[in-house]
């Protein structure tokens, strides 16, 4: 599937203040982080031991619901105030670690845990990435 975050970045008419480049590898891992967590807590929801997976569907509804608000900021550029991505970013990383790491915990018995953790770990370390760009 082709993203359409590049050429819409390469279409804003004023100066972005950060890399295109790096900023649409970042929404994009953002985005695919989201619904890779919103899949996950449905899986959850479908396993026959969904009452010992109530920590994980929480913290990918949680994930996907920042992940979705950060990828939405990142994507307005007039007016930006870095301050506000910065804080996002940072949120983000953090909720990415939490999920990461809830999933990664069940990954052995659910494959869809497994994808998920590795979703939120890309995301996490291109939040992080951006941020160290961001001055």
């Amino acid at each position: 599937m082709t993203s359409t975050t590049m050429p819409m970045l390469e279409t804003y008419p004023a100066e972005i203040n950060l890399d295109r480049a790096k900023l649409a590898a970042t929404i994009d891992a953002i985005v695919a982080c989201a619904a890779a967590c919103t899949a996950c807590a449905d899986a959850c929801l479908s396993e026959k031991s969904v009452a010992d997976l109530t920590k994980c569907i929480r913290t990918n509804m949680d994930c996907a619901d920042v992940c979705a608000a950060t990828a939405r900021v990142l994507s307005r550029h007039t007016g930006y105030d870095a301050n506000i991505s910065r804080t996002l970013l940072e949120t983000c990383a953090t909720v990415c670690k939490s999920c990461g790491d809830e999933c990664g915990s069940h990954a052995g018995m659910h494959e869809h845990c497994r994808i998920c953790a590795e979703a939120c770990r890309a995301c996490e370390q291109a939040c992080r990435d951006l941020l160290a760009t961001i001055s």
